[in-house]
């Protein structure tokens, strides 16, 4: 056996299935067992395809040639128009790469880059492993409650002046609004990162895919600060409602084409190319109009009101919690009942989701699936438990200048505020001293 091999098996051994899509087969299987569960757990849309989508889909069902593997042209087009548009950056299309979900993009950036990997923590689930399996070197740097669990320019210098080489070649992974968090970034502190990555070389990948789910509009990307030096990820499966259709995007700076290159190279050799009825389909999705900004007007509007409202009833509970700016998430803190917990049994983020989930039907993910400390009482939730299309619609009934009814979320979201209300029971009830 070659040293090659026992590198892979080294990089692959003891790791487990993605920490989201566990907890939906665990909820899956706990439903068929009869027990009443409400799934937290997976942060998919709750929302249909826009029809506008769906029926592009099924006008190209037909086509079946394999696409250039960059993407096709019509597409990436539409794709560098709409960082045009929406990021006020000066995108073109050579610089767009279409892939099989963003998730298979950062996959093959990490493994074409040569660098080191920074993760502001917590972070999406999946960019540890990722880079486990390829061998990088990854480096954690932790934000805190107090900081919105964002990471700032300070801090990253501060990161940055205490290592010994300041300009080895790195790579940032940032994520707005966060998964797992739900927050976002203001203008002046992502110039203020940019300048900061502009300083020190830093290559910026800046996911974004759920940009067009900041809750009261108004996403602002990096790339427009620091164009020479960011890669902006994007896709169909958050905004569009279409994860299962696997669609995602990276789009390059001309003065970063090389790593686009070597990406395709990469591309040709494993997944040749993405589904070509689904590429067509996605082309009216960037494209936007007036039926895409009333559909994201109406999702934007029921995920303010959900996540303002699930944010309130954790916080009157004694949660540590953030209102959210987007995306569908929060990302509870329960340090301050630490005490009490333990008592019962409770040290870690993975005893207090499991308990959690044994005593009240709640599924949520702990904070060490997201990078966080093991001992940390931290915990995700996705707050899209609710039937999406029926909300969508509600929501069309009642003119977007309006304010949605305060009883919307009783007759629409029941199932999400009745887990909200189960967790914010168990913690007055187990972390408050109570029997």
């Amino acid at each position: 056996m070659n040293g090659k091999h026992v590198s892979l098996n080294m990089n692959v051994r003891g790791l487990k299935p993605s920490a989201t899509l566990a907890i939906n087969e665990r909820s899956n299987a706990l439903r068929r067992e009869g027990k009443s569960i409400f799934k937290l757990g997976l942060g998919q849309s709750p929302f249909p395809v826009p029809d506008c989508v769906v029926n592009a889909l099924r006008h190209h069902a037909q086509e079946k040639d394999y696409l250039p593997v960059k993407g096709l042209p019509e597409l990436r087009e539409a794709v560098a128009d709409f960082h045009r548009r929406k990021d006020h950056i000066n995108a073109s299309a050579e610089g767009v790469l279409i892939g099989p979900g963003s998730k298979e993009l950062m996959f093959l950036l990490q493994l074409v880059y040569y660098g080191e990997i920074l993760l502001p923590t917590p972070c999406w689930v999946s960019y540890g492993p990722q880079a486990k399996i390829i061998g990088r070197n990854v480096q954690l740097i932790q934000t805190t409650y107090e900081e919105r669990w964002r990471i700032s320019a300070a801090r990253l210098r501060a990161y940055l002046e205490h290592e010994n080489d300041t300009f080895r070649p790195r790579l940032l992974i940032l994520n707005y609004p966060g998964n797992p968090d739900g927050e976002s970034y203001t203008m002046e502190e992502l110039q203020e990162l940019a300048e900061a990555a502009r300083e020190y070389e830093i290559i910026l990948l800046s996911d974004e895919i759920y940009g067009q789910l900041k809750h009261r509009g108004g996403h602002f990307s990096v790339g427009r600060f620091y164009p020479e030096g960011t890669i902006i990820s994007s896709g169909l499966s958050k905004w569009c409602g279409a994860g299962g259709w696997r669609l995602g995007t990276f789009t390059f700076p001309k003065s970063l084409s090389w790593l686009l290159d070597a990406m395709a190279a990469v591309a040709s050799e494993t997944f040749t190319s993405v589904s070509a009825p689904i590429q067509y389909a996605a082309v009216p999705a960037f494209r936007g109009g007036p039926e895409i900004e009333e559909y994201l007007s109406h999702a934007r509007r029921i995920l303010r009101m959900i996540g303002t409202r699930s944010a309130a009833i954790l916080s009157e509970a004694g949660v540590r919690v953030h209102s959210p700016d987007g995306a569908f998430y929060l990302f509870m803190d329960l340090e301050p009942f630490r005490a009490p917990l333990a008592s019962r049994g409770i040290r870690d983020s993975r005893e207090m989701c499991d308990r959690l989930l044994m005593d009240t039907g709640v599924a949520i993910l702990p904070g060490a699936d997201f990078e966080r400390p093991s001992s940390e009482l931290s915990a995700r939730l996705a707050y899209v438990n609710f039937d999406g299309a029926e909300a969508l619609a509600a929501s069309k009934e009642v003119p977007l200048d309006h304010d949605l009814p305060e009883s919307f979320l009783e007759v629409h979201c029941a199932d999400t505020l009745e887990a909200m209300a189960r967790i914010s029971a168990w913690v007055k009830q187990n972390a408050s001293g109570d029997s």
